[in-house]
């Protein structure tokens, strides 16, 4: 691959540019722009984070930056690090001196000195990251690239520019970097470069769970998730950071009959998913919605394998993934135990026939996550037969049609019965207990299959006539 220097002059126009130089030159400093952005800059890609290398303070030419952008600038100091952040506009940049790190072996935070460029691009994790491009006025726009990061553009590799063995037990999340380069750009992991994670995957254990998560959100959003879960399976990864996953791997076979391979299907319908939406935790519950099926596999002599029971099961097992990896423990944790539990429900109705009464209880239990539960059940349509697909697709389709026409009609999402506890207690004066509870379920159950409207004098009338029948004064 070929970079023309006009190209990248090109690229680098405007104030922030201007003022880069600007700041570099006014302070004597040799300066560049480095890493993921000059990466995108040579693919093509957008990117609006910018890191900044210079040989002496990046502190100080942070500063100089914020005094000439003026006060639509926002300046941060992290002293542990040693780095400065520049907000402008919708571009942040990075600032940071140039260094040379050295580890020690149950820490990947490393002792760092000052050092030349040559040092500071020989600490990166990959060749393609490990480019810069010098913004000093006399320089401006000249690409700097030691170990061959062009050619590895091209070839569409992601490899380490020095000994992988070093480089990923130094820092063993450059492992997950790997992969999520993979994942989102397309590219191939080289050889060497796949063999050294291979045999450094137990150093992963030193890397907190936020730092592992952030890597793995990052992939559940590329265009193809499936890619890095694949290749977190086949390095070993997967097997220390998400075991429950890796236990859906695999056919098993008796007297004749085999099952589907549970974690290529679960692959299919995340990838399935992330065609229609960007929403994170949804993503998660299509990685999720099988998970419990491992738990519960059995096979019947008359029926086959059977996974019984596996939303609930994997409904259960959520909360404590979500506390192991660090996952929020809020409503995120609920959204997501709520369409595992009901992923099987518009799956059912799909293939019987939709009755208003088991559409009013879907409506219900699923409330305002009714249209991504929807989308998750129509992602985990993978037969492999089309006339199955085709069908299961229309039916889902009147699934669809019959949910907005039962919630214009009788308002059952996230409903409460229009009579609450404290006035059946007034009604038939009856202390707090089981009998209210009772009361006020028949009316909901009553709603629910369609006996009622769900109105107010409607309910009333008929929880006098129960009280009557239960002999209530």
């Amino acid at each position: 691959m070929e970079i023309e220097k006009s190209y990248i002059i090109s690229k680098l126009s405007g104030p922030v540019f201007d003022v880069l130089t600007e700041s570099a030159d006014a302070l004597q400093l040799e300066t560049y722009i480095i890493g993921g952005f000059v990466r995108d800059l040579i693919i093509r890609r957008p990117s609006k984070d910018i890191d900044v290398v210079c040989v002496g303070s990046g502190i100080e030419l942070a500063q100089e930056v914020v005094n000439r952008l003026g006060k639509k600038a926002n300046f941060a100091f992290f002293k542990n690090y040693r780095t400065a952040q520049v907000k402008y506009q919708e571009t942040e940049i990075e600032f940071v001196g140039a260094r040379k790190e050295s580890y020690s072996h149950d820490s990947r935070n490393p002792v760092v000195e000052n050092g030349s460029l040559q040092d500071d691009l020989n600490r990166r994790d990959f060749t393609i990251n490990a480019m810069a491009i010098c913004i000093n006025k006399d320089r401006f726009g000249e690409l700097i690239d030691p170990f061959d990061g062009l050619l590895d553009l091209d070839e569409c590799l992601i490899k380490t520019p020095l000994d992988p063995d070093i480089t990923f037990s130094d820092d063993p999340l450059r492992m997950l970097r790997a992969i999520r380069f993979a994942t989102q750009l397309g590219f191939f992991i080289e050889y060497d470069t796949f063999e050294a994670i291979e045999r450094n995957k137990d150093r992963i254990t030193i890397i907190s769970k936020e730092r592992i998560v952030d890597e793995l959100n990052k992939i559940v959003l590329a265009p193809r998730p499936s890619i890095g879960f694949e290749l977190l399976e086949q390095t070993g990864l997967l097997s220390i950071i998400f075991p429950e996953l890796v236990a859906l791997k695999g056919i098993e076979t008796k007297e004749g009959i085999g099952h589907k391979d549970n974690f290529s299907h679960t692959l299919t319908v995340l990838d399935n998913l992330s065609q229609t939406t960007d929403n994170l935790w949804l993503r998660w519950a299509a990685l999720f919605h099988d998970i419990g099926k491992a738990r519960v596999k059995r096979f019947d002599n008359k029926l086959g394998w059977t996974f019984h029971g596996h939303e609930y099961k994997g409904m259960k097992m959520l909360k404590n993934i979500f506390q192991r990896m660090k996952l929020p423990l809020n409503d995120k944790l609920k959204y997501v135990e709520k369409l595992v539990s009901l992923h099987m429900r518009p799956i059912v109705l799909a293939d019987e026939e939709v009755t208003d009464s088991a559409i009013r209880r879907l409506l219900f239990e699923a409330g305002d996550e009714i249209d991504d539960l929807m989308s998750l059940c129509e992602a985990d349509i993978t037969s492999k037969n089309p006339e199955k697909v085709k069908r299961f697709l229309y039916n889902f389709k009147l699934v669809r049609s019959k949910l907005k026409e039962i919630e214009e009609k009788d308002r059952v999402r996230n409903f409460q019965p229009p009579i609450d506890g404290l006035e059946i207690m007034e009604m038939f004066h009856l202390p707090a207990g089981r009998l209210v509870g009772e009361l006020k379920s028949a009316i909901k159950e009553a709603i629910l299959d369609g006996e009622i409207p769900n109105e107010y004098e409607a309910a009333r009338e008929y929880l006098l006539k129960l009280a009557a029948e239960k002999g209530i004064a």
